[in-house]
């Protein structure tokens, strides 16, 4: 294991309010286990992740702190307690761009990699990406940024029914308003009164030519970008289980090589001059080979843990080692490794089952893993550290009675009549409701 500056504590910042979020709790242990002081920003005193044994100090978001002045004194009260320079780790999109806006006023608080002022918010604004993904020939699905709620339509039945649709900076969606961030419209009249609905939403509708999800066609590429311009880390994974199934969240991951996809993600950086941790989403088109961009997001991904290389070294550590000065040595592959997030693994699981003709093969990894069996990661089980699998364990229970159930028995049906995946039939999406808003 690489040696560490523990004397610079780590600041976690999450400002959503989904208490599932397997990440924080990742980046808890990777940090805490390596003898770093971890203090993280989080919902409320019962989110799972306050058992960590790991983690030393839990800061509860009061609420609506999530404007740019919200955010700069939550920031500065929690250095206040901390009292002394942290290394800062968002992990969210909202905070990610914050701490981006906020770099000049952190200075002397926070420790934060160099990035190009507005670089965070530039790819994680769904509009701007096409336009990147264009200038510099990355694959990226056909887009119309319609301008009336007539183009709209208009532009719908020309990519084809069902098209996607996204809001280009999600972050912005008020929260209990049911908007989601990204749904499919299977008709015009759909896309229509989405669009209606912009002024509402914050940000422009985009609308993309959907990409049929299937088995084996989600790829994702984690990595760091460090302060001398290279990216020492950089690895590829294969999302083998999603939530809701086929068009959601990694519900079970696997470290494979995809040289197609980590040559596109580390000329997309070199040529963006990125810095800082990022998570990448890409799918692949049968029909021409090409893996298309679906998502740049400026920080840790949830399952970012699949990619902890041989020696324990993985984004978070990495972000830590390189911002206090540390060298980031070469990642060692571990190809094979598994990821298992144990609640949303065990809803795809039960929507598959109940929707068996929704599965289809998809294409075989570019790679094949070594013949001995590799390590699988928990999200949340771990035996150091079994508190927050404890907590989470019950308070999923309680969630899953209320409102998670109830939709795995409606996710089959209605895809299997009509071909959709899971991700389309209509559920409420709810500021609070993990299935809606995890990462």
């Amino acid at each position: 294991m690489p040696t560490f500056d523990t004397s610079t504590p780590a600041v976690l910042v999450r400002l959503d309010r989904n208490p599932f979020h397997h990440g924080t709790l990742g980046a808890v242990r990777s940090l805490g286990r390596a003898g770093i002081e971890v203090h993280a920003v989080v919902e409320s005193r019962r989110s799972p992740v306050v058992r960590s044994r790991h983690l030393r100090g839990a800061h509860p978001r009061p609420p609506g702190e999530t404007d740019l002045a919200g955010v700069r004194r939550l920031l500065l009260s929690v250095s206040d307690h901390v009292g002394r320079p942290a290394v800062l780790v968002p992990l969210d999109d909202v905070s990610a761009i914050a701490a981006g806006r906020l770099r000049d006023g952190l200075a002397g608080r926070y420790l934060l990699p160099d990035q190009p002022s507005g670089l965070a918010e530039r790819v994680a604004d769904k509009a701007e990406l096409v336009a990147v993904c264009e200038a510099l020939g990355v694959p990226h699905p056909r887009t119309a940024l319609p301008g009336s709620a007539a183009q709209a339509a208009a532009a719908a039945r020309a990519l084809g029914l069902p098209a996607v649709a996204k809001w280009s900076r999600p972050w912005l969606i008020p929260e209990g308003s049911g908007l989601r961030s990204t749904c499919l419209v299977r008709t015009a009249r759909e896309a229509r009164d989405l669009y209606a609905r912009g002024a509402e939403a914050g940000s422009r509708l985009l609308l993309q030519e959907f990409l049929p999800p299937g088995r084996g066609l989600d790829w994702f590429f984690h990595g760091y970008a460090g302060r001398d311009a290279s990216c020492p880390l950089g690895a590829t994974g294969r999302k083998e289980r999603s939530w809701p199934v086929d068009a959601g969240l990694t519900a079970v991951g696997r470290w494979l090589p995809n040289p197609a996809v980590e040559s596109a993600a580390r000329r997309l950086v070199a040529a963006l001059g990125y810095r800082g941790i990022l998570d990448l989403d890409f799918r692949l088109d049968p029909g021409t080979g090409a893996y298309h961009l679906l998502d740049f997001n400026p920080r840790p991904g949830a399952q970012f843990r699949l990619f902890t290389d041989r020696s324990g070294l993985d984004v978070v550590r990495a972000l830590h080692l390189d911002l206090t000065g540390r060298r980031v040595p070469a990642q060692t592959p571990a190809y094979g490794r598994s990821f298992v997030v144990e609640n949303y693994a065990l809803l795809s699981l039960a929507a598959s089952l109940a929707a068996p003709g929704r599965r289809r093969a998809g294409a075989p990894a570019p790679g094949a893993p070594p013949a001995a069996r590799p390590r699988t990661e928990a999200a949340w089980f771990a035996a150091d550290d079994p508190g927050p699998a404890a907590a989470m364990a019950a308070a999923w229970t309680l969630h899953a009675a209320r409102r998670v159930l109830p939709g795995v028995r409606a996710a089959g049906a209605p895809a299997a009549r009509t071909g959709a995946p899971a991700a389309a039939v209509p559920r409420p999406a709810r500021d609070d409701d993990p299935v809606a808003t995890a990462s």
